[in-house]
């Protein structure tokens, strides 16, 4: 894993809880780009965790909806919990079949035993894990599902690593803005992690992964939509969309209509409430 953190992004472990408030505020301020430009999990993690339709399913800081997309059609009912009002108002007016509800990990206004799954997708490190364990529990089905996943770009896979050797060509000549590209690929945490005592069972875990052509502003767009980055100075973001773009074109050819193939995975957890 790379540590090209000086510059931009800071490990989640790292911050204070007032910092990470604030970052976990901020992606309201972009969510149309949200929408647009950050990819969700892939289809097939939907049916890993449900392979059968279920009577309902939550949404656990369901964004501006990419995971709920996919749950269409998997539950009589999908209930979005998403505690940013841009967010859930983004969401509501792309899937107005999806229930989107005002909530938050460790506090969802649902009824107990009333889900079959609790799913969550890129948002499980936001949370604070015992309170919110606690209160999945409270509103699971005996025997039901709690899934954490984590979507981006594969830091193992092929552009990943072509971005970071540029990076380490391009040493001392600017390049290293560049880095920030990147820092989600470095995520904070790719692991449902649960303590004694909560009454789940022992999680399980599984890799997907897929590809996909992203032109230029396509990838600008995707790293306009880290919480880092969001919470940048104007200026300080401007600067390094600029020198993005230009190692893009300079040095893999990237612009316009172009597309370069970049590997994406998924880290899917799964554990079932027991009794």
């Amino acid at each position: 894993m790379s540590n090209h953190h000086q510059q931009g992004p800071v490990a989640l472990q790292k911050l204070t809880a007032e910092e990470k408030a604030k970052r976990s505020g901020s992606f309201g301020a972009v969510a149309s780009t949200y929408q647009r430009y950050r990819p969700g999990p892939p289809e097939e993690v939907v049916h890993w965790y449900l392979p059968k339709r279920v009577e309902r399913v939550v949404d656990l800081g369901a964004g501006t909806g990419a995971l709920s997309r996919l749950l269409i059609g998997t539950a009589d009912q999908i209930v979005a919990v998403e505690p940013d009002d841009r967010m859930r108002a983004v969401l509501a007016g792309d899937f107005p079949d999806v229930k989107a509800i005002k909530g938050t990990g460790e506090d969802m206004p649902l009824d107990d035993g009333c889900a079959d799954a609790v799913l969550a997708s890129s948002s499980w490190h936001w949370m604070d894990v015992e309170p919110t364990l606690r209160e999945v529990r409270r509103v699971l089905k005996a025997g039901g599902l709690l899934g954490a996943m984590w979507s981006g770009p594969d830091p193992e896979g092929t552009f990943v690593a072509q971005a970071r050797a540029l990076l380490t060509q391009n040493a001392g000549g600017g390049g290293g803005g560049m880095s920030t590209f990147f820092a989600d690929a470095d995520r904070p945490t790719s692991t449902l992690e649960i303590p004694n005592g909560f009454g789940f069972g022992e999680p399980q875990h599984e890799t997907f992964t897929w590809m996909m052509g992203l032109t230029a502003d396509e990838l600008i767009g995707l790293l306009a939509t880290f919480s880092w980055m969001i919470n940048l100075a104007h200026d300080a973001r401007e600067a390094l969309f600029t020198e993005a773009r230009r190692l893009l074109k300079e040095f893999l050819g990237v612009e316009g209509d172009v597309t370069i193939d970049v590997d994406f995975r998924c880290d899917a957890w799964r554990a079932s409430l027991e009794g």
